[in-house]
């Protein structure tokens, strides 16, 4: 199972703000029950088959072209471990159990 994060900047729009397209590349995923998809302020990121992420993330950048846009810059991240399963929780409780206060 792979955790892929994603962040998609349009290029070249009339505003500095994106949130529109990232409402629209969210859009593509926000229902899919067969990955885990998590918003955050900086991406979003998909956890399940590494070959079904991929399809996703071509169907959030094109949801981006849809909306009037000639460039789409994409940055991605993957976790691909295949020595067993994980998720983004099960990282975060790694680390957090080993935080102390010092």
């Amino acid at each position: 199972m792979a955790i892929l994060e994603l962040t998609l900047l349009p290029i070249a729009t009339e505003t500095t703000s994106v949130s529109e397209y990232v409402a629209a590349a969210y859009d593509v995923v926000k229902d899919v029950t067969d990955v885990e998809v998590e918003l955050t302020a900086m991406g979003t990121i998909l956890t399940g088959d590494i070959d079904r992420l991929f399809d996703l993330v071509r169907q959030m950048q094109e949801a981006v072209f849809a909306k009037g846009i000639d460039r789409v810059y994409t940055v991605i991240k993957i976790d691909d471990r295949r020595d067993k399963k994980g998720q983004t929780k099960d990282k975060l409780a790694s680390v957090t159990a080993k935080l102390t206060d010092k």
